[in-house]
């Protein structure tokens, strides 16, 4: 009896924060969606300078203020040689997922972000020579032909959208990379990676923002019919985006790796179905196939990661997935944390 009350208080436990960070996630996909497309604030620099200040502050106001957690201390020179260079990549992948959304529909800027594990495999086979189990390459191929089939049957086809998400995937893998490297040693939970990057990415975005952007959103202030509204919106958009870092902190503590990888997927479908509801963006049949072959093809990979892990020592496989909860809030830190702030 008290075995069941256990399960049952773990699955609550678990399903409260899938959805919590299904609805951060979602919330802050569409809301920049709504501020590029509805409030006509076509600044994908600016909203991501606006993202990183609030993640500033309130990582500031978690781990300083609130005490919620402690602050892992950074030697000051390893800040410059080690943080720096990866809040630079940091800021290039968010500026790249703002821009894509404000070019194409959220649709096909989450499926073309679904190549992400097509592009981290391909490159570390060319480029560092690992070795992949066939099964790997065999769940590639559902994710590379879901995706050609959304793009030659996307009506609402942009290829400067088409090519920022694209190379979102590129900096995902580089991101991952670079924090292999450069944050060894360090044990960073996404509070604490935000606190140390999220201020750099705004010093290195401030200046550029101004400059390309300055006087257009200057103009867009004194023309917009309820500038002050629409500030809030923006701004609001920025304390979302905090959430939905502290939110996978959380997530990644309720359930197992197999359920996050599974819950992750369908997150990008929930995502495109609501922005489907809100903005009506046509679709067409074979653009929701392809969309949907993507997803399974994403599921079927996680799914072989998973197993391929479990395989007892010696036997050849691919980098193994993360086979506990730590192990994971590793990967999520340097993997999936970024893609939608």
């Amino acid at each position: 009896m008290e075995d069941g009350r256990l399960w049952q208080s773990g699955v609550f436990r678990s399903l409260l924060a899938i959805l919590q960070w299904w609805g951060f996630n979602v919330a802050v996909i569409i809301i920049n969606k709504w501020i590029f497309q509805k409030l006509d604030f076509k600044f994908p620099l600016s909203v991501s300078c606006v993202h990183f200040i609030c993640s500033s502050i309130g990582a500031y106001l978690v781990i300083k203020v609130l005490k919620l957690k402690p602050l892992i201390v950074v030697d000051p020179e390893d800040r410059w040689k080690r943080i720096f260079p990866m809040s630079f990549v940091f800021c290039i992948n968010i500026v790249l997922g703002n821009v894509s959304l404000r070019y194409i529909p959220v649709s096909f800027m989450q499926t073309i972000k679904s190549f992400t594990p097509a592009t981290t495999v391909v490159l570390q086979w060319l480029v560092w020579r690992k070795y992949f189990d066939w099964r790997i390459w065999a769940s590639l191929v559902p994710i590379v032909g879901g995706i050609l089939l959304t793009s030659i049957t996307e009506l609402n086809f942009n290829m400067l959208g088409f090519c920022a998400a694209l190379f979102g995937c590129l900096a995902t893998y580089t991101k991952t990379i670079l924090a292999e490297s450069l944050l060894h040693g360090y044990k960073f939970d996404s509070i604490n990676t935000v606190y140390y990057m999220a201020p750099l990415a705004t010093m290195i975005l401030g200046a550029p923002a101004l400059l390309l952007e300055g006087n257009g959103v200057t103009d867009w202030f004194h023309s917009h019919p309820s500038p002050w509204a629409a500030l809030i919106i923006i701004f609001s958009s920025g304390v979302l985006a905090f959430c939905l870092n502290f939110s996978i902190f959380y997530v990644i503590h309720s359930t197992t790796a197999v359920t996050f990888n599974v819950a992750g997927n369908l997150k990008v479908a929930v995502a495109v179905l609501i922005s489907w509801l809100i903005f009506r963006n046509p679709i067409s049949g074979l653009n929701a196939v392809g969309c949907g072959i993507t997803l399974v093809g994403c599921t079927f990979y996680g799914y072989v990661r998973h197993m391929l892990s479990q395989q007892p020592p010696g036997t050849p496989r691919t980098p193994r997935t993360p086979r506990n909860r730590m192990e994971l809030l590793s990967l999520v830190n340097n993997d999936k944390l970024y893609d939608k702030v």
